[in-house]
């Protein structure tokens, strides 16, 4: 397994509401003082983009807002510029006009492809969704080489490895600027322990690590803080908890939506790319991705992963063949093998 492409799957965002407010208040940040900074949502129009839109509207540091999709952008658009903050809106809705909408972005966010139904498995939304996501790589490699890409679309864990070779056959990969961006794991796994732990779910902060299906979605629940007093058959449950939420949200739906409202929480991870992106800092320390330093360019550092205990250190041995898997699938949709 190739340990860049490992990475880019395994970064994941745990900004605390903490250090979200931080983000937001105190960094003086304004209209008047950030500097110009485009960001383009690609599937704008669907279920996550829609929301994501929106959060990505209320961001100061964001100057203009791409949104692309293939039918429904232009009401998504009219419907967010009407909010009075900082950025500009454009929408673009035909595939000529995917170029435009990417031309001189900073900050890529992919969220297009369909949804998962009840009984369907990230794995059956590779056929579909892999050739999007390499279709809209392609174009992201003619007009925005050095943006930051953020990859929501499933599955996450063949995504990002066709975005890499994409990448690679144009001869601008930089495994700094790719992202497999699967916040929601995070996010479920703070919910669920604060709720077991019975503590203020704003105070928790839980790593998580692998990938973004099943077994290979790893919780760190020895690391979280607070740190409560939990039996291993409750850590057990709040590990398989996390790993099943994408289906508990799916079967909820019942066949009329997956997990789009939470996902758009992925607005913690872009403000902090923003930010480093935008003042050219030196590299932010790993409270907004475990084990990562971001940078001005990217990831400036990958951290060590920390004791973890037995029951985690099985399960990272036990997801690593399944994301191999899934990565190699990903490369071989891009070679046509």
């Amino acid at each position: 397994m190739k340990a860049a492409m490992l990475r880019s799957v395994i970064r994941r965002s745990t900004t605390s509401s903490a250090a979200t407010n931080t983000y937001f208040s105190s960094r003086g940040f304004s209209s008047e003082s950030a500097p110009e900074r485009k960001v383009a949502i690609l599937g704008a129009a669907g279920g996550i983009g829609q929301p994501l839109s929106l959060l990505m509207k209320l961001n100061p540091l964001v100057s203009r807002l791409a949104l692309y999709d293939i039918a429904g952008t232009p009401g998504v658009a009219a419907d967010v510029s009407h909010i009075n903050t900082r950025s500009e809106v454009k929408g673009y809705a035909a595939d000529e006009q995917l170029g435009q909408a990417l031309e001189g972005s900073d900050v890529v966010i992919i969220p297009a492809g369909v949804p998962r139904k009840p009984g369907m498995t990230r794995d059956d939304l590779f056929k579909i969704n892999a050739g999007i996501v390499k279709s809209l790589c392609e174009a992201i490699a003619k007009y925005c080489p050095n943006a930051l890409v953020n990859m929501i679309s499933n599955p996450v864990n063949s995504t990002v490895p066709i975005a890499a070779e994409v990448f690679k056959s144009h001869g601008v990969y930089d495994e700094k600027r790719l992202f497999g961006v699967t916040t929601l794991d995070v996010v479920r796994a703070k919910t669920f322990y604060a709720g077991k732990a019975n503590v203020n779910v704003a105070d928790v902060n839980v790593p998580v690590i692998g990938g973004h299906a099943g077994v290979t979605i790893l919780p760190l629940f020895s690391q979280a803080s607070p740190q409560a007093n939990m039996s291993d058959e409750e850590i057990k449950a709040l590990t398989k908890r996390t790993q099943d939420g994408g289906t508990e949200v799916v079967e909820a739906k019942a066949g009329k939506g997956s997990a789009t409202l939470s996902m758009a929480l992925v607005k913690n991870i872009l403000h902090g790319q923003l930010q480093l992106f935008s003042q050219q800092q030196t590299p932010l320390d790993c409270n907004l991705i475990p084990y990562v330093r971001l940078g001005k360019n990217g990831v400036e550092e990958v951290l060590g992963l920390g004791p973890l205990s037995d029951y985690e250190q099985q399960g990272l041995e036990a997801l690593k063949p399944e994301l191999k898997s899934s990565i190699e699938k990903g490369i071989a949709f891009v070679h046509g093998n």
